[in-house]
């Protein structure tokens, strides 16, 4: 017994000295070079932005909010992505495992002709009498290979990194798709305010052409007013089957992105009633490297790859291998069980150097450490195109707020246009053509109106995503 306990304290105190010696670099983030304050940026810069409200703070729409329910819990690439979470984390319970020994139950039974004139042979027939050598055997065999230099620790760190990286993956398309569900919600909008410019204008040529058809009747004007108000009546009513279209098509790609079947959308609200109360503020640069999914991810490679380069270099020093094993051994299947007499007990130890493997595992280590400078590049890439996304979407904000104003007034001045023009040629005091000029103006202006309101809440929804998108 004394032996056994000078053998296990022998290898605990080799074990904790190769185990405190650990090789390769610790981990700290990458320093990259942040600016203090975004470019474009309008107000002050402090901690506060609006990438910290939860989803349903900044979206208050409840038909909004309930596809965006729908699709974080329906949609099939979250879901894959969610898999691949769940993937991770069986890995990292295994690896969690790693300092452990393994243990496996062994029953075999063998039964061996030699040869006449082999010693095994003829002495199984001189004291067995049988030309056959049995061999029957039940153990439990451990192997633990006491691994130095800190390589357990490492291959926990790299499975914890990449069980974080998946996971801040799994947020970034969380973000992506929320962004994407809201889009194509507040387009949706824009088509039906567009749709109903087009009816409207539709009833107004309408009503123009038929107070023309009166004035062609009575001789004030020739076939070619009819002709071209008829014209310009086809341009607004062409209008509504393309943009019904576009609404059909809009609806079943939202309720896909929901997870749902294809199908019509239920929505009360309109286009123009959508305000964001909320000041649009980005904060600063900083708040990026905690706040962005995709930025954490990229960190967590840096990290992986990090403690891989030091299980490579680990793998360029002396490992410890401990075997044991114990069980039932006899040569006749009678005796098998046959205790203490058929017991046996085994155990060993040994240390491997590596010296030459045909310069295999320095190249793996060389490879890691590049693999880690890559990993380095692509963090500060991501950390670099996360300023830009929010620098973008501040200044199109900014000036999708002009174009909004100076189109909103143009669009005041065109309808004013086409009351008095249509006033003016029921007096006489202006011609067709002023009519349907007019007309033709206001339906584009109007039009136009719509798409910048919905490419300006587009830009407020990239700004909310670019900061993490209450998904930090």
């Amino acid at each position: 017994m004394n032996k056994y306990i000078s053998f296990l304290v022998w290898v605990a105190v080799v074990s904790a000295t190769a185990t405190g010696c650990r090789v390769g670099k610790n981990f700290s983030r990458p320093p990259v070079a942040l600016p203090e304050q975004y470019r474009s940026a309008t107000l002050p810069g402090d901690s506060n932005n609006i990438g910290l409200l939860p989803v349903k703070s900044f979206f208050r729409d409840p038909v909004l909010q309930a596809l965006i329910d729908s699709a974080v819990t329906k949609n099939f690439d979250l879901q894959v992505a969610l898999k691949n979470v769940t993937a991770a984390g069986q890995t990292l319970k295994a690896a969690r495992l790693g300092a452990l020994p393994e243990l496996n139950l062994q029953v075999q039974a063998n039964r061996n002709w030699p040869s006449k004139n082999s010693l095994n042979g003829s002495l199984s027939e001189q004291f067995m009498g049988t030309r056959y050598m049995d061999d029957y055997n039940a153990n439990l065999g451990l192997s633990w290979e006491v691994i130095a230099w800190g390589k357990i620790s490492r291959m926990k760190e790299a499975s914890l990194a990449s069980y974080l990286q998946t996971a801040e993956a799994t947020k970034a398309v969380c973000t992506a798709l929320v962004s994407d569900v809201a889009n194509a919600y507040y387009n949706l909008l824009m088509l039906d305010t567009q749709h109903d410019i087009a009816t409207r204008n539709l009833v107004l040529n309408d009503s123009t052409l038929t107070i023309m058809q009166f004035q062609f009747a009575s001789g004030q004007i020739n076939n070619l007013a009819i002709e071209q108000t008829q014209a310009q009546r086809q341009v607004a009513a062409a209008l509504l089957p393309k943009i019904e279209q576009e609404i059909a098509i809009q609806e079943n790609a939202l309720q896909i992105l929901a997870g749902a079947l294809p199908g019509t959308i239920v929505r009360h609200e309109r286009l123009q009633q959508v305000h964001f109360d909320m000041p649009l503020a980005a904060g600063v640069p900083a708040s990026l490297l905690t706040q962005r999914p995709d930025v954490n991810a990229a960190e967590m490679a840096v990290k992986a790859a990090n403690a891989r380069a030091g299980i490579a270099e680990a793998n360029m020093y002396p490992a410890l291998n401990i075997t044991a094993s114990a069980g039932l051994n006899a040569f006749k299947a009678s005796n098998w069980f046959n205790i203490p007499g058929s017991l046996f007990e085994t155990v060993g130890g040994s240390i491997t150097q590596p010296i030459f493997q045909r310069r295999k595992l320095k190249t793996d280590w060389e490879t890691a450490k590049i693999e880690w400078e890559k990993s380095v590049l692509e963090f500060k890439k991501s950390v670099l195109t996360a300023v830009g996304e929010v620098s973008d979407a501040l200044v199109k904000i900014d000036k999708l707020q002009a174009q909004q104003a100076m189109t909103q007034v143009r669009v005041e001045k065109l309808q004013s246009a086409t009351r008095n023009a249509s006033l003016l040629f029921q007096s006489g005091m202006a011609n067709y053509l002023e009519v349907i000029t007019a007309q033709s103006n206001v339906l584009q202006s109007e039009l136009d109106l719509a798409t910048l309101q919905r490419d300006q809440l587009s830009a407020v929804i990239a700004l909310y995503r670019s900061l993490g998108g209450g998904w930090h």
